[in-house]
């Protein structure tokens, strides 16, 4: 029976990817990709030829029921988005939904994703932790940060580059400057950069840097 294989691709380095995610790129009728020219740029490094368009937040209402009808007619269809493992705060959650609805079978490969190795090279507990992803941009952003206020467990955020700074005031702001933080930079890339302290700190160091690159903060939990 065909499947909808949720394929997680590295999120710097292109050697992290796995064996498994490589055949199974290469035995899949199409791929369906977040940004198509990115992928391709990981299809070409493993000789991938199978043909990949784009699927994304634009236009995922409108292909989702022409790929759930390919796969439930014997089409084995993966998916990849630009880095990481597909529906973590990427495209895929839909896809995967609507197929299960319609009793098609989903596999997602284990793979990189971002908030795993910033989470455990934080130094901040990892045995009890939340993913909150990237939080509201302005409406909802507040009520969301005073709600995780007296969350005693660690807290992972993704953030754009140019809010980081701002996002990082505001939770010395709400969570108080003395919390423990780290943030990550550019993971398994050439420049990455892992930042620990207070936040007090943390947001010190990073006032009067240009910050590029996918950033990953890890916020320890308010102590019983």
């Amino acid at each position: 029976m065909a499947k909808l294989y949720l394929v997680p691709t590295p999120i710097g380095n292109l050697e992290d990817i796995t064996l498994r995610a490589i055949r199974i790129l290469k035995e899949v009728r199409l791929i369906l990709a977040e940004d198509s020219r990115k992928t391709s740029i990981l299809l070409n490094k493993y000789d991938i030829k199978v043909p990949a368009i784009p699927y994304h937040q634009h236009n995922e209402h409108h292909l989702t029921p022409q790929i759930v009808d390919r796969i439930a007619n014997g089409e084995d269809i993966a998916i990849v988005t630009d880095a990481g493992t597909p529906g973590i705060s990427d495209p895929g959650f839909f896809l995967a939904r609507a197929c299960i609805a319609a009793g098609v079978q989903v596999e997602c490969l284990p793979g990189a994703t971002a908030f795993v190795p910033a989470l455990v090279n934080s130094g901040i507990p990892c045995n009890s932790f939340c993913f909150e992803g990237f939080l509201p941009p302005k409406k909802g952003r507040a009520s969301k940060l005073e709600e995780l206020k007296s969350e005693t467990r660690t807290m992972i955020f993704y953030e754009s580059p140019f809010r980081m700074w701002k996002t990082l005031e505001k939770f010395c702001e709400v969570f108080g400057p003395d919390r423990k933080v780290s943030v990550s930079r550019e993971l398994t890339k050439i420049h990455e950069e892992n930042a620990r302290g207070t936040l007090a700190e943390v947001t010190e160091f990073f006032k009067h840097k240009t910050i590029k690159g996918e950033i990953v903060i890890v916020v320890a939990g308010k102590e019983d």
